[in-house]
């Protein structure tokens, strides 16, 4: 199996575990947009030449990519176009959103990431069996009992 890419005068095999996780993990918003963030995630990635999406797990409060980089861009300068690029496209398809949630900030400042090597079935099995290791941690009990925009009790 040839996983190799190549560009001009390039031969290379750059692949990255990335979690990313909305500003001070609000589970109320995200998990009413998941689908719809995993879906603008996925179209970005593709419009990037010579970067693919491996594997991908929307968690309640957090995403975990594998994610395929050509050695030509950065990881700090994709992820700065992956993550400001999609706060722009949420707030424009749920523009309700836009000043009563985080001043038109959805995701928390940094991120985590992970260079992959040969250990990528191991990854793979990881970021697939994330909400099952999540829930069985008991990590999904994060329940906020006060909404911290409105101060009203959360039903």
């Amino acid at each position: 199996m040839n996983d190799k890419n190549s560009l001009s005068h390039t031969t290379y095999r750059c692949k990255y575990h990335v979690v990313i996780l909305p500003k001070y993990r609000r589970m109320i918003i995200y998990n009413k947009l998941r689908a719809d963030i995993g879906q603008i995630l996925r179209q970005l990635i593709e419009r990037k030449p010579d970067c693919e999406l491996l594997e991908a797990e929307a968690c309640p409060d957090h995403i975990h990519m594998l994610i395929e980089i050509a050695p030509k861009y950065s990881v700090a300068e994709f992820m700065g176009y992956l993550k400001s690029k999609s706060t722009l496209m949420i707030f424009e398809r749920h523009a309700n959103m836009k000043y009563k949630f985080g001043n038109r900030k959805f995701w928390a400042r940094g991120y985590f990431v992970d260079t992959v090597g040969k250990n990528e079935k191991a990854i793979r099995e990881y970021i697939q069996n994330q909400l099952a290791e999540d829930k069985l941690y008991d990590q999904m009990s994060m329940k906020e009992f006060v909404d911290p925009f409105t101060g009203e009790p959360v039903k």
